[in-house]
């Protein structure tokens, strides 16, 4: 099914029955992706009396209960609420879901026993390409990072200057297959997220960070429409979809 999408002057034109998916599903495994020190994700049958919701206990339906925490257990989509004192709601800020999407892959480079990304890096992907979107993908590219327990590891991060370009470049949607664009212990600094959502001026609502993302191999770096779906929580952060589609020619 081809759909033709508006984007500023130009149409451009996708096919909706291919999709390219780059969340990472969740799953009540100890090998789930995991990270900031939480147990896996629990997925579970109500249990009331002798009741079980389960149809192979025998029940008539399953009636699942579901623990779990948005930003350590998988693919999410987070609005600066999440770095502020006053609330701000994911479903309440995010409010178009279809962006012009720029997908570029970066070898980390090396400072100190960090493994980092930097501003050079990204301006070298971007050049003067004009994005709503940038989909980051870290080199190496396996596929033990839809199950990797990032916990204590020190997992490669944004530098401040990196974010520091994006929201210069205006970029509002930064999506990256790690745990976080921040160093896992930085003493609460957090200055990739503060960079990106300018929390020293003018609060960007509209912008948002999507993480634990997984780009196969198979997506080649360039330019898509990405659909950003999300669960409507009421919260900093939901489980999100984001999905890709090649611009045809």
């Amino acid at each position: 099914m081809i759909a033709t999408i508006q984007y500023n002057s130009k149409k451009l034109q996708i096919d909706l029955s291919k999709p390219l998916d780059i969340s990472i599903p969740m799953r009540a495994s100890k090998t789930n992706v995991n990270a900031w020190y939480l147990e896996e994700p629990k997925i579970e049958p109500v249990k009331s009396g002798d009741w079980i919701g389960s149809v192979e206990k025998g029940a008539d339906v399953n009636f699942n209960n579901i623990m779990f925490n948005p930003h350590a257990h998988g693919t999410h989509t987070e609005c600066v609420g999440h770095i502020t004192k006053e609330v701000h709601s994911i479903n309440k800020n995010l409010k178009q879901f279809f962006f012009l999407a720029e997908v570029i892959t970066v070898a980390p480079e090396v400072i100190n026993d960090d493994f980092v990304i930097s501003k050079t890096q990204i301006q070298f992907a971007l050049g003067n390409k004009k994005r709503d979107a940038v989909v980051l993908r870290t080199l190496p590219n396996m596929k033990d990072k839809k199950s990797k327990q990032y916990s204590n590891t020190n997992p490669t991060y944004l530098l401040e200057e990196a974010a520091e370009y994006l929201k210069s470049k205006n970029i509002k949607h930064l999506l990256i297959d790690l745990p976080s664009v921040d160093k896992e212990k930085d003493e609460g600094k957090l200055l990739a997220h503060n960079a990106f959502w300018n929390t020293k001026g003018k609060l960007r609502l509209d912008a948002t960070i999507t993480e634990f993302i997984y780009v196969p191999n198979k997506v080649k770096d360039g330019c898509y429409v990405l659909n950003l779906q999300i669960a409507p929580f009421e919260n900093d952060a939901t489980p999100s979809k984001p999905v890709l589609y090649k611009i045809l020619e």
